[in-house]
Formats: C-alpha cells, structure tokens, sequence
C-alpha cells in the first residue's frame, strides 16, 4: 500500500465535472477561470464569460472539467441560481483586498446556497463547496492573517465548505489548483468517508472497508497476511507491493496507531489486522489522499453513497401478482450464517449480535420499519432462527432488490440472481386451484378499533394491550404456519391497512394483485364496525372483479369475549352467504383464542379459487355474460341448422333432377 498514492482512481459513472463559479461582483471569478484555461491573466473580461471546458488531460484524473460562470447582477439571481442547481461543486470567490466581500460568504452567499438546497440537504452534503481567496497579491502586506486562522470559524459553521484557497491570476499562483480541488471534491469527496469534527472514518465507511478486508482475507484468519496484502494491492492499483514496501506498511501502523496496546496494534503474527487496515485508511484520508479510499471501494463496486453500485445489484422483471422468494439453498445459507453468529447457540439471537451479521452492510436494514418487530422475539429479545427466516422472507416479498443486496454485504457466495425464484402468477394459481408458494401475503382490513393490530400482535407472541394507537404507517407481521398432518410450513405475512388508507390503496388499478388473501375484521360487539368492515368488503371484491385482480376473503369477528350486537349471527350470515364467502370466524386476541385463524387464513390463501366474495354488480355482470354466451350459442346453433338444411335441400334437389 506504500505506492497508492500515485495509482490511477476508477472514477466510477462520473463522466464529467461540472463546476460553477460564484461570488460578489469584483471578486475575480472571471479573471480565474480565463486564467485557469488559457495560462494568460485577461486584460478585459466581459460580465461574464460562456462555458469553459478544460482538456481530459488537464488533470491526472482525466475527467472532462466544464467551469461555469455566474453573474453579479441582482436581475440575474434566478439565472444564477438555477446554474447553482445544476453544479456538481461551488467554487465561491471573494476578494483578498476587500474583507466585506469575505464577511458576504457567511453573510449571504452560503445561506443562499442551503436556502437552494444545493449543497446542504436533511443535515448532508449535496455538492461541495471550495471557497476562493482571490487577488492574493492585492492584500495588504500589513493584514497578513493565516489562512486557516480566518477560515476555521465559517468551516466550522458550514459543513460543505471541502476547501479553502487563496491565488492570484495575475500572478499565476495556485490557479489550476482552484480547479483540481473542486474537481477533487466531486470525485473523491470527503463527506462520506470522514467526520471532520471526530476525525473519524464515517460508519458507513467503516463497514464497507471491514467488508473489503474479509473479502480479501482469504483464509479467513482475521489478518491479511502479506501474500493476501500484495493481492489487494494488484487488485486496487495495478501494481505489486515489494517485500520492503510491505515492511513499510506494517511499521507505520505499529508506530502511529494510537492506543495501539499488546492486544491489537494493527499488526500481528498473521499479518495486517482489520484495525490497522481502517487505521490506515484514516491515515491516507487525514493526510488528502482521498482518492486511494476511493479507489479502493469503487474497485469493490461502491459509489459514492458508499453503497453497492446499482448496476451489481439485479433487478426482477415480473407480472404485478407475481412475487418473489429465497431458494432453499439461500435459506440454508442464511441457517448457517444464524448458526456462525448464534455465538452461544442458544437459538437467540441477541440484538448485538444481529448488529455484528449486517456489520459489512451499509445499516441494518431491519432497524426500521416495515421490518422492525415484524417478527416474533424471544423471551430475551432475540430472534430465533425462525424469525431471522421470516425477517429475510419479508425483505424478500417487499423489495427483492434490497434483500439481494444486504445477501451481497453478508457474504453470499453464488450468483444473487439465482438466490431467489419468481413465483407463478396468482391469476394462474386460481386457474389451477392451488398455489405452491412458501410465502402468502394477507391484507387485513377493518375500521378503526376493530382489533386489526390486536391480531397482528398476537401472530407474532407479543402482549395484548387494551388501548393502542391507531395505526398510521405500514405495519406488518410475519411468522410460520403449521399446517398439521403434512408436515409443511409455510410463512404468512400479515399486512394492517389502515381504514384512512384504503381508498389511496384501491386508486391504484394494481393494488390487490401482491395479496393472496384479504381478511376483514371487526368488533363482534360493534354494530357500526360490522357495517364498515362489510362496506370495505365489497369495496374491495368490486375492486378485484373490476381489474381481476381477485382474492379470496374471509371475515373476522373480533373481540368475541365481549357480547356481540343483537342480530350478529343473521346479519354476518346473510352476508356471508350472499357473497359466498365463510361465515365470520370469531377470536378474542384478548384471550388468547385465535380459533386456529392463522391456518384457516392459509388453508384459504393455498385454494386461491374458494373463498371469492361475489358482490352484487359482479353477479349481474356474470349473468350478463352467461346470457351473451347463450345468445352466441343459440346463434351458432341455429346458423349450424340452416347449413345443414341447406346442405340436405341441395342433395334433394340434385337427385331429383336427376332422376327427371
């Protein structure tokens, strides 16, 4: 790693650079970019200046570099910002000779900046900022302040500022440096790997490099030994480390890591440990040398989120009620990766210890809903095996892609477009009255306070609470159903739509097609919740005769320890029977007693061509239908006649001439 420095970056998609040039009138701008593109200080400049282009070869990253100028003139702020917009960094001037024009950057010019949302966005950098002394050789002799001195301050205060500069065009100092910096910053910058104020490599930064140095350590030994280390270095820079160099490296880090005890210097037996590898990694990026970082995590495929490009990450191509699964031999994967991280194998796998599992990922993608408590825990907090299946079979269901992602920052070693199947069509499972899917998605519907998370809570074990929050986001639960006497498991996922949530769902035409089976609860006790969720009932059957995209439906009565309203029993079994559907099944999620609805939901979700409800409209249109094909048949039919009769009166009519 001793030669980094002079490698050639992969620069990744970036195919041009695009900087824009902005300041106070008088400031110098146009002066430096005619000067930065033409080696000659301009003796008159107009207002302002058309795109300049500087050559690929201008820079060793051989990237095309388009400088922007920008008017001073107030008529001509919408213009400018507008271009500002547009940047992929800002490159701000002031005047060395005139202070007021440095007081403007903090004063206006960076506010206006974040006001745009150029470079500031939720608290992260969009698009650095290089903030530009100008006619240094102007300042007065008797005003020498440090640089650094007048420019902490305001760094301090705006994180987007990447570097500060001053130069002369007229006196040719540090002008194309103006112009690698900005391109440097776009390029290789430093948000995403550094915190300035900690002098710390990010998070996000740090798990990618672990990722990298396990990937590299290849007999898994927790060092890279110096075969694995000149490995790295072929793969990231072309060009081998010698014996020397290798020295060089690991006496570094045992000489400058701080901290560095008897347990973990950086260094040890086997080779270079994971701290010293970030240890110096640090080191490269405290000293400017950004671009070796970044070299190394473009060539493992990173852009500049830290994340894994998104062309490595497959995408699926599938009908909108098609869906997606892991294989077997993916889950036996990730039963064997529970098992390695399960360190006291006691099927509970502690929060800690989940954290450790996606350590190499860019966050934990379950910290967050829909995946935070979707599962069942433990008596400890965990998750067992079992729920760390469902987890993963829930990411797969709701976003393929993430789910092949966080596979890749895991480890999984095969082809991630194989690691999945895409499921028949459900249109096609009704068609042959079976599904053979391993994972069912259930919608469950009802108004307000009718029990719907009452029954998501008691899916996954969690206790029962009288007065709940009504539910405003996504909310999902998801467990394992036994299916007794077959010794088959399969994995249900219950998703709440909230009763305010129904009709944005039903707006969109493809909205039932990801369900296998929609249940509608209400309060047993309630006559006002049993007309609403039969109301949501035949909204969402007429929605699926509509689009045809129909499921199969059931009815639940919840809250069953209460008395139920006069007339329950002949009004749920009307309906029911109307629309030829299971009579409502009754559950106290209070109780405990669930009446087994969890298996009746996938027994129901398996023969996806029972349990259709049949709404009024979509009756008469069958019948409709029925008496078209009748009328067609009796046409077809009588037209057959009339060809045959005809048929038999030419026959009789030729024998009868001839027998004339």
């Amino acid at each position: 790693m001793a030669k980094v420095a002079t490698g050639t970056t992969s620069l990744g998609s970036k195919s041009g650079v695009r900087i824009v040039v902005a300041g106070d009138r008088g400031t110098g701008k146009s002066s430096l970019m005619v000067t930065a593109a033409t080696d000659n200080f301009p003796v008159n400049v107009p207002p302002v200046l058309p795109p300049t282009r500087l050559p690929e070869d201008f820079y060793p990253d051989r990237i095309p570099v388009t400088i922007i100028d920008t008017s001073s003139r107030v008529e001509d702020s919408g213009k400018v910002a507008e271009e500002l917009k547009r940047a992929d960094a800002v490159v701000l001037t002031y005047a060395c000779d005139k202070p007021e024009t440095l007081d403007r950057l903090s004063t206006f010019w960076l506010p206006e900046l974040r006001r745009l949302e150029v470079c500031m966005k939720n608290e992260q950098v969009k698009v650095p900022v290089i903030v530009v002394g100008c006619k240094l050789d102007l300042r007065d002799e008797s005003q020498q302040v440090s640089l650094e001195q007048v420019m902490s301050p305001i760094m301090q205060q705006f994180r987007e500022i990447e570097t500060c500069i001053e130069c002369s065009a007229f006196k040719h100092i540090q002008i194309p440096e103006v112009f690698y910096y900005a391109q440097k910053a776009v390029l290789h910058p430093t948000g995403p790997l550094f915190d300035q104020e900690s002098q710390t490599l990010k998070p996000r930064c740090v798990r990618a490099l672990k990722r990298i140095f396990i990937l590299c350590d290849h007999d898994r030994d927790g060092a890279l030994s110096d075969a694995e280390l000149n490995d790295f270095q072929v793969k990231c820079f072309n060009a081998p480390l010698q014996p020397s160099e290798i020295v060089g490296v690991k006496r570094v880090v045992e000489e400058k890591l701080p901290g560095g005890g008897a347990t973990d210097r950086g260094v040890n037996e086997r080779g270079l440990t994971l701290t010293g590898f970030l240890f110096l990694h640090a080191l490269f990026i405290e000293k400017g040398r950004l671009e070796t970082t970044w070299t190394v995590l473009r060539k493992f495929g990173y852009n500049n989120d830290i994340k894994l490009a998104d062309e490595l990450i497959p995408t699926f191509k599938r009908a909108p009620d098609q869906s997606v699964e892991l294989t077997n031999e993916t889950i036996e994967f990730l039963k064997g990766i529970y098992e390695l991280f399960d360190s006291d194998y006691d099927n509970n796998l502690r929060p800690v210890e989940l954290e450790d599992i996606f350590s190499t990922a860019p966050e934990s993608p379950w910290d967050e809903a829909p995946y935070k408590d979707a599962a069942e825990k433990t008596a400890l907090g965990g998750l067992s095996v079992s729920a760390f299946l469902c987890e993963w079979a829930l990411m797969t269901l709701l976003d393929p892609s993430r789910a092949l992602e966080n596979l890749i920052y895991i480890g999984y070693p095969g082809d991630p477009s194989a690691a999945v199947r895409i499921t028949r069509r459900r249109r096609l499972d009704r068609k042959k009255q079976q599904s053979e899917r391993n994972v069912f998605q259930c919608f469950v519907f009802g108004p307000e306070n009718a029990g719907k998370s009452a029954l998501l809570n008691s899916f996954t074990g969690r206790r029962f609470v009288d007065t709940s929050p009504s539910t405003t986001g996504e909310n999902y639960a998801v467990n394992v159903v036994d299916l007794p006497g077959l010794g088959i498991k399969k994995t249900l996922i219950l998703r709440e739509i909230p009763e305010d949530g129904v009709k944005k769902l039903l707006s969109n035409k493809e909205s039932l097609a990801p369900c296998d089976i929609a249940v509608f609860v209400h309060d047993s006790s309630d006559e006002s919740s049993w007309r609403r969720a039969t109301e949501l009932l035949v909204e969402v059957a007429s929605h699926g005769e509509d689009t045809g995209y129909e499921v199969p439906c059931l009815i639940v009565a919840a809250k069953d320890d209460l008395n139920s309203f006069p007339m329950a029993i002949q009004e749920s079994t009307r309906v029911s029977q109307d629309m030829g559907i299971e009579a409502p099944i009754p559950i106290s999620s209070k109780m405990g007693d669930t009446n087994n609805i969890f298996r009746r939901i996938v027994n129901a979700a398996e023969h996806p061509h029972l349990s259709i409800p049949e709404t009024e409209a979509g009756r008469s249109r069958k019948q409709y239908h029925r008496l078209i094909n009748r009328s067609l048949m009796f046409v077809s039919v009588g037209a057959a006649v009339a060809i045959v009769g005809l048929a038999a009166y030419r026959v009789y009519a030729t024998r009868k001439n001839t027998s004339g």
